[in-house]
Order: C-alpha cells, then sequence, then structure tokens
C-alpha cells in the first residue's frame, strides 16, 4: 500500500468520492493453482518469511487458498478451492479496536486500509477480523542478492512489528484515476486489475467498481447464487464468492 495524501485521517471525508471497489471470485473455475498467490507477494512487496516461522504459522501472505476436502484416507476428494484475502468491509470489525487508527475506512475508495506508520502492532485488529487475513510481521525478514531488485517502488517495504494485509492493489486504483482525472474521463471497466486478478488463468477473480451497474462485477455480484462470507455478522464485505450456480 502507497501512503500519500489520498489517504484520509480517521473520521474525516476524502475530497472526492471515485467510487467503490470490490471483487467477485468464483470457486468453482478457480483450480487453486496460487498464481494470485505469487502476483500478490511480488507486486505488494509481501516477505517470504521462511520454512521455520511458516511452521509456527507465520506466514506474510495476503491471499490464501483454503482448501475443502471430502472422504477418509486414502479415498479423500478435494472438492473446493477459495480464495480468501480481506474482505473490505464497509463495517470493519478491526477498526473500531485500533487505539492508533492505522487501520481505517477510505471514504473515496471504500477500502480498509492500513496505515503502515500509525501502526504499533497491538494485533488487535487481527483479533477482533472474522476472517484471519490480516498477518504480522515478525522480523526485520532480509532479502538475499538480487531479491531486493524486485521490490515494487510504488508500495511500502513494511517493517517489523505491524501488521499487514490485502490493499486491493491500491496504488494501481490511484494510478488508473490519476490518468482518467488528466484525460478528463472517468476510470473505464477493465481498464486496470488488481495483481491477483490479473494473472488468475482461469479468471475466477473479477475485479472492478462494484457501485457501477454496468460493469462487470457489478452485474457478476447481482446474481441470485452469489455469496458474501459471515454476512450475518454484519460486516457488509465487498467480496462476492460463487459456489455451485
Amino acid at each position: 500500500m502507497t501512503l500519500d495524501l489520498k489517504i484520509p485521517v480517521h473520521g474525516n471525508l476524502a475530497e472526492e468520492h471515485t467510487g467503490k471497489w470490490g471483487m467477485v471470485i468464483d470457486q468453482d473455475i478457480c483450480t487453486g493453482c496460487q498464481a494470485c498467490v505469487a502476483a500478490c507477494a511480488m507486486e505488494n512487496n509481501v516477505t517470504f518469511v521462511g520454512e521455520k516461522d511458516a511452521g509456527y504459522g507465520r506466514s506474510m501472505h495476503w491471499i490464501r487458498i483454503e482448501r475443502f476436502w471430502e472422504g477418509e484416507y486414502p479415498n479423500v476428494k478435494m472438492t473446493d478451492n477459495q480464495p480468501m484475502m480481506c474482505q473490505h468491509c464497509g463495517s470493519a470489525p478491526c477498526e473500531p479496536v485500533c487505539p492508533a487508527f492505522a487501520t481505517v475506512h477510505s471514504q473515496s475508495e471504500q477500502l480498509n486500509l492500513q496505515v503502515y506508520n500509525r501502526c504499533v502492532g497491538t494485533r488487535y485488529c487481527a483479533n477482533n477480523c472474522p476472517y484471519q487475513v490480516r498477518s504480522f510481521n515478525w522480523r526485520a525478514y532480509k532479502r538475499p542478492e538480487p531479491l531486493p531488485n524486485q521490490f515494487n517502488p510504488d508500495v511500502t517495504v513494511r517493517s517489523r512489528g505491524v501488521m499487514e494485509k490485502c490493499s486491493l492493489c491500491i496504488q494501481r486504483i490511484h494510478k488508473a484515476e490519476d490518468t482518467a482525472k488528466s484525460e478528463g474521463r472517468e476510470v473505464r471497466d477493465g481498464e486496470f486489475a488488481t495483481a491477483c486478478a490479473q494473472v488468475c488463468p482461469a479468471e475466477a477473480l473479477v475485479f472492478g467498481r462494484i457501485d457501477d451497474h454496468e460493469s462487470l462485477v457489478s452485474q457478476l455480484a447481482q446474481r441470485a447464487h452469489g455469496i458474501k462470507h459471515l454476512e450475518e455478522l454484519g460486516t457488509l464485505p465487498s467480496m462476492t464468492y460463487f459456489k455451485g450456480g
């Protein structure tokens, strides 16, 4: 996530209302290849923690593939792959518990943001997230040469002791909005995508403006068999999942 003047102070309105962004994920065509996981890590400078910390459950990935199985060993059959990332809730449980206002809601993009230079590492937000999609940066992880050359300059490199999570590639959103504004137009549907949606070979992830009734993601989200995870909690997630429709 890039920190710039477009990120509002908690409780303040942004200067411009540019729309609500979200995603539709079709579990029926997701193959579980994890290309989205790799692309997200490369785009957002997500650290690879190594085998030891991964064994403690300290992986830093902002998106994970949850796998569902049926049957008893050895007759086990995989039934489903479910990409899970921050749901960018309209009423996010993580926001009111942060004492430093590090997790805030963007009024312009309607996204749940993490302001890294405010975070003091209490992990209250992770404890209050029903989707368990936040990661804590336990160490100052180092990358051997020449891997630092792959860092995305548009995204900050986080330090030890802060929470991290999916930002829906907000740096791409801002770039597309700035380009459209300079050309005196609105952002076109499909003009850009998040890293995970861009690389998905099955096109199971569709990203766009969910408040634009003409956009593909909005039309897909209105299908009758779309569901929102843990919607009964009143979190108002921006991600819609399809399964068996």
